[in-house]
């Protein structure tokens, strides 16, 4: 069991308690059970009698859903995200306290932070003495956002920037497509600053990797969100509605990150998915998540206990447009002669290197 104690989760079975205190979960149980958290934070596998953490050593792996166990052959859902009543009685003090006591909890031994600038990134680093890692190709906002935060913060000196190249980027995509078992553009965009700044840190001698994972979907953080009902990319008639319908796709997304981050030879770490902030964030009114032109509001108000005004209203790109590395495979995939007039010729692309 990875995550928490066997006897810890076996509890949370019986209770029925979908965010029993932990970061993530998951694992095997002493009975047999496999079993998954709410959010997939950890990742479970399973063929023919047979689990893992990772797929690679089963020849067809299957993973376990999110808040799901697995056992005499068959899933069944256990836990359900909770979709708590509004309770707006001190909200900045609420969340400052979920994640202060959830970085607190973080070992510093080993550990280097993802820091691309944004207040996601910088609450993490404001709270851990380790070092700081930013990718992107020159000129990048993620980088230039890394270097004004980091100056802001007094922490200019602990920041490593590196600058990739397109043959890095080349190189890479085979690399993170075969890792994150996936070829489609989005995901591989996603995952490549990902793994190319772990795989940094881990040059360095790291092998855990903290980062501001989940901020964005608890609090509210995406423009989809923030227009709801207008935007068609959301179902919901209210942000909240449409908060938890991007909490939804949190478990595949983050078996796509931990599975790069693995490839690259580090560990993630993500304190902002912790069950108490989890549970901080879910019990947010819509105007503490978006006000106005204010996205993750309650999170800026509880990060100013710690960062710079500058910093905790930072709006950021997202990694793979502020890193500019979407850009640089549609480079790729046009001089490889995938054209954009091409149907979603950057996946083609990737399928043509696997």
């Amino acid at each position: 069991m990875r995550g928490a104690a066997p006897e810890s989760v076996a509890s949370a079975l019986e209770s029925g308690d979908p965010l029993p205190g932990t970061a993530g979960f998951a694992g095997r149980l002493p009975d047999g059970r496999l079993v998954r958290d709410v959010l997939g934070r950890e990742l479970c596998y399973y063929d023919d009698g047979e689990w893992s953490h990772d797929p690679e050593p089963l020849r067809n792996p299957t993973l376990l859903p999110a808040g799901h166990v697995y056992e005499s052959g068959e899933t069944r859902r256990v836990w359900t995200l909770p979709d708590p009543a509004v309770d707006d009685e001190r909200p900045v003090e609420r969340v400052r306290e979920a994640i202060g006591n959830a970085l607190d909890d973080v070992d510093d031994d080993g550990l280097a932070v993802a820091f691309s600038g944004g207040v996601d990134s910088a609450l993490v680093a404001a709270h851990l003495d380790a070092p700081l890692y930013v990718v992107g190709f020159d000129g990048s906002a993620d980088i230039d956002a890394a270097r004004e935060s980091a100056a802001a913060m007094g922490r200019e000196d602990d920041l490593h920037v590196h600058e990739v190249t397109l043959s890095e980027i080349e190189d890479a995509v085979p690399e993170v497509s075969r890792a994150i078992g996936r070829t489609n553009a989005m995901d591989v965009q996603i995952a490549l600053p990902l793994y190319l700044v772990a795989r940094r840190a881990a040059a360095d001698g790291f092998d855990r990797l903290a980062l501001g994972q989940g901020a964005d979907e608890l609090f509210g953080g995406y423009a989809k969100v923030a227009k709801a009902p207008e935007d068609p990319r959301v179902a919901a008639d209210t942000v909240r509605g449409a908060r938890r319908e991007v909490l939804a796709t949190l478990p595949d997304q983050l078996e796509r990150d931990v599975r790069a981050l693995r490839a690259a030879g580090v560990e993630p770490v993500t304190p902002l998915l912790h069950d108490d902030v989890v549970r901080a964030a879910l019990a947010r009114s819509g105007e503490w998540l978006v006000s106005g032109d204010v996205r993750k509001r309650a999170l800026r108000e509880a990060a100013r206990a710690w960062l710079p005004n500058a910093v905790a209203d930072r709006e950021k790109k997202a990694v793979q447009y502020g890193s500019l590395v979407a850009r640089e495979v549609d480079r790729l995939a046009r001089q490889a002669g995938f054209k954009r007039r091409m149907d979603d010729h950057v996946t083609k692309y990737v399928e043509s290197r696997r």
